[in-house]
């Protein structure tokens, strides 16, 4: 009887030599013990090709017949599946690349509680065969190099953050020869931990001595049962595990069972890849298959060393990895870590305990009190040691170290800015620093935008609408102790001074040669009348400004005339100088009249500015571009002709431009480069007439330090700060839950109160509207008083001199128009017993 000839389709991995050559040795065994001739047909598929020739050459081959398409490449190819379960051939693979060492590897960082770490192959097909591992949602953070070269040692050291575990994965040889490269690179330190995963059974050849100056090595081998079970020899057996090839073990029993089972159940069946047969028909394909599975799975169960996954149609290899730790000794004492099997996944020794390793991270960072500031005595940047600053960003980021159990040092932008997109499409600033990798987050007053999200990811937020404020320095009261006198204008003093002058002259003038005058027509008026000498001419002039008046008038009447018209002056120009004493006073106390952006958009005195290169800025110019493309569509609407064009034919422009007139004034004041800088301008303006626009929470906070500071308005344009990590971080889930446990306890209130808070500055000066008139003001009152008391003693000096210096007798002067009159008075009151009045007026 002629032997059955069946057709087999093998796919394989472009590259994979050895697969194929353990593929083609398999074969021929099989047909040997089996007595059936299978044609086999090798179908090379690569990640980096297009799969239009493999899908060709398949379809060729099932055109002809096929019994059955074994895959043994490491991910499966999805499209030989599909098309042999839609004609009915039955479809497996076999699992010979290193998944299960990538799980164990895996599940061991995890249970470290390893979030990154740096994962080096012995070759090429290795690391591709590890990436369908990774791509299924590990959630350790690794990089993959095949061997350890110059290049591949210099991406280790840039690595941010830097692995704190690294992991060589592949035979006895391969392992010995990357670990040396890696001490002779300076990889290998004291600090670092480094797992020593195994491929073959050849462990006891490797050198213990290399691990003497590490603080220890974890050894992944596979235990001596997987050689008798792999090789489908009972564990009962001694089994020589030296050499063993796992992947040829598992081709080389995987295809006599598939013989066996070919050989009751297989058939060639035939198809055509561009029309698949009903699923209607009586031989529906899947009931064609199912014989071939069941059979399958009973030939199975006689191999101890394999198992069958239905889902994927896999036969999984069963095996076991021994873990142990080796201690840096000479003797290389081995501790037992725990296992990893296919069915039970790890199991760790409750006895071994391994000493954590402390993760570390760069953080970004910015110079912005009360975020970030240097400690009193520190002058520098240079270092980035979390000890030399203080501020609310630096004691989160020390939380977060206690509670997620890391190490970090802050690291600040080159230029200094938070970070904006550029002309050309880049970024700058921390945003830069941290999308190229030179820090592994932000931890600053950093807004959450659309734009910045498009390279980075942020996570929960941590201060809740920060928003954008303005701040002006308050007006600066003059310090004049004469501040009264400024209320008139020099040439009005002046014109006062001289009108005083006048009057007195022209009230002795008059006084003197008017016939009614009291001194030239005594006899007309009661005796003692006031004569108008010049000194009583100007004493008279002079307290008319005063309340209580000048005293006794003059008596004629064209010196009354020129007293009334004088007084009247008087009262006219005392009545203005009261009116404009208390204006000025007043317009002194009275606060800014700018209380919002509106107002501040709207005048032309004050100058403002913000920071460049920030979110401020970028809303200020997102804001102009918005009416600008607003002013676009409008002027569409109401020049374009049609039917509806009435409905917006307005003889205004309906929208305010005011963002374009506020980034024109911005630009024109010139942004500044930190926020330092506009808080310097805005209080070198001691008339209050520049303005910042910047962060609201950083204002506030200037403010609570600075009584000469005040914030206008409330804050707009509210958005939270949130930490930022690179795209696709392992660190955004773990920050996100550490942030909201804070909230839970409400730290953040504390935290905030405590740079928050009001009495920092100390009493600031009373600044409000009901504050009276200071002695600032008005001291030159009480100065020009005390003057005037100087000058009264240093006349009765004088008097008491001269009196001192004079005649002994005083001088007797009489009228001598009068004495013939007074004569007489003096005879008829001696007459009549009368005591005559003689007017005596001492001549000094």
């Amino acid at each position: 009887m002629p032997k059955s000839i069946l057709s087999a389709v093998s796919v394989v991995d472009d590259g994979d030599g050895e697969g194929v050559r353990y593929l083609e040795e398999a074969v021929s065994e099989a047909q040997r013990s089996s007595g059936i001739i299978l044609s086999q047909e090798v179908v090379k598929i690569s990640l980096d090709m297009e799969e239009e020739e493999a899908k060709q050459q398949f379809c060729s081959v099932l055109f002809g017949g096929v019994a059955v398409v074994v895959d043994v490449t490491a991910g499966g190819w999805n499209y030989a599946r599909l098309t042999s379960d839609a004609h009915g051939v039955p479809y497996l693979r076999l699992q010979i690349s290193i998944y299960q060492w990538m799980a164990a590897t895996d599940q061991l960082l995890q249970s470290r509680n390893a979030t990154d770490a740096a994962l080096i192959f012995g070759s090429e097909t290795q690391l591709d065969q590890a990436l369908f591992y990774l791509v299924e949602g590990s959630v350790v953070r690794v990089i993959v190099l095949a061997g350890i070269e110059d290049d591949t040692t210099a991406t280790l050291t840039k690595m941010r953050p830097a692995p704190s575990y690294y992991v060589i994965l592949g035979t006895t040889p391969q392992l010995t020869d990357l670990f040396l490269k890696a001490g002779s690179k300076g990889l290998v330190t004291r600090d670092s931990r480094w797992t020593l995963v195994a491929t073959d059974h050849n462990t006891d050849l490797f050198q213990l001595q290399l691990l003497k100056d590490t603080t220890g090595v974890t050894v992944v081998v596979p235990n001596q049962d997987v050689c008798c079970g792999v090789r489908n020899i009972p564990l009962t057996s001694v089994c020589q595990c030296t050499n063993l090839e796992i992947p040829r073990e598992v081709i080389r029993n995987g295809i006599q069972t598939v013989v066996k089972v070919l050989k009751s159940e297989g058939s060639n069946v035939n198809g055509v890849c561009d029309n698949p047969p009903s699923s209607s028909s009586s031989s529906s394909p899947l009931l064609s298959t199912q014989s071939f599975y069941s059979t399958l799975q009973s030939e199975l169960r006689g191999w101890d060393g394999a198992d069958w996954d239905e889902e994927k149609k896999q036969i999984v290899p069963r095996l076991k990895f021994d873990i142990k730790a080796v201690n840096n000794t000479s003797q290389g004492q081995q501790v037992i870590v725990g296992t990893w099997t296919t069915q039970g996944s790890l199991s760790l020794n409750p006895d071994y305990q391994q000493s954590p390793i402390r993760r570390y991270f760069k953080i970004g960072t910015i110079m912005a009190p009360p975020w970030v500031s240097l400690k009193p005595g520190v002058t520098h940047l240079n270092n980035g040691s979390p000890d030399d600053y203080d501020g609310y960003c630096v004691a989160l980021a020390a939380r977060l170290s206690q509670i997620m159990k890391f190490d970090y040092d802050f690291v600040f932008p080159a230029d200094g800015q938070y970070g904006a997109r550029q002309k050309n499409g880049s970024w700058n600033g921390l945003i830069a620093d941290l999308a190229n990798g030179v820090t592994d987050m932000i931890l600053a007053p950093l807004t959450m935008t659309s734009e910045r999200e498009e390279v980075i990811d942020f996570v929960a937020p941590y201060f809740d609408q920060s928003g954008i404020s303005i701040v002006i320095r308050k007006r600066q009261r003059e310090e004049n102790l004469f501040k009264f006198m400024q209320v008139l204008r020099a040439e009005v003093w002046f014109s006062i001074v001289a009108a005083l002058v006048v009057t007195g002259v022209m009230i002795w003038l008059l006084d003197k040669f008017s016939p009614y005058s009291a001194q030239n027509n005594a006899t007309l008026y009661p005796p003692n009348c006031r004569r108008f000498t010049l000194k009583e001419s100007f004493w008279f002039a002079l307290t008319s400004f005063t309340p209580q008046g000048g005293g006794e008038a003059p008596k004629a009447l064209s010196g009354r005339t020129l007293v009334a018209a004088y007084w009247l002056f008087v009262v006219l120009m005392l009545a203005t100088f009261t009116a404009n004493l208390a204006a000025f006073l007043t317009v002194e106390r009275m606060q800014s009249q700018i209380q919002s952006l509106e107002a501040l958009a709207r005048q032309a005195k004050i100058n403002f500015t913000t920071t460049s290169s920030t979110s401020v800025y970028e809303y200020f110019d997102n804001m102009a571009k918005a009416e600008e493309e607003l002013f676009r569509v409008w002027k569409e609407l109401t020049l374009n002709s049609t039917s509806d064009q009435s409905k917006y034919r307005v003889w205004d422009y309906p929208i305010k431009e005011q963002y374009t007139h506020i980034l024109q004034v911005i630009q024109d004041s010139q942004p500044v480069q930190m926020a330092s800088q506009g808080f310097h301008r805005v209080l070198e303006n001691k008339k209050g007439e520049f303005a910042f626009i910047h962060d609201a929470s950083e204002i506030r906070y200037q403010v609570y330090q600075d009584c000469l500071l005040t914030e206008v308005g409330e804050p707009f344009a509210e958005q939270p700060y949130a930490i930022a990590v690179q795209q696709g971080s392992h660190l955004q889930d773990e920050i996100s839950r550490t942030i909201l446990e804070l909230q839970k306890d409400r730290y953040f209130e504390a935290l905030t109160a405590q740079f928050w808070n009001a009495s920092a500055r100390g009493t600031c000066p009373n600044d409000s509207d009901s504050e009276g008139i200071t002695l600032q003001s008005l001291g030159g009152v009480f100065i020009a008083t005390l003057i005037g008391l100087a000058l009264a003693m240093v006349a009765l000096a004088a008097e008491v001199l001269y009196y001192k210096r004079g005649p002994s007798t005083t001088a007797i002067v009489t009228d001598i128009n009068s004495i013939s009159s007074k004569k007489k008075a003096l005879k008829l009151s001696t007459e009549k017993g009368q005591v005559a009045r003689i007017n005596v007026t001492p001549v000094y």
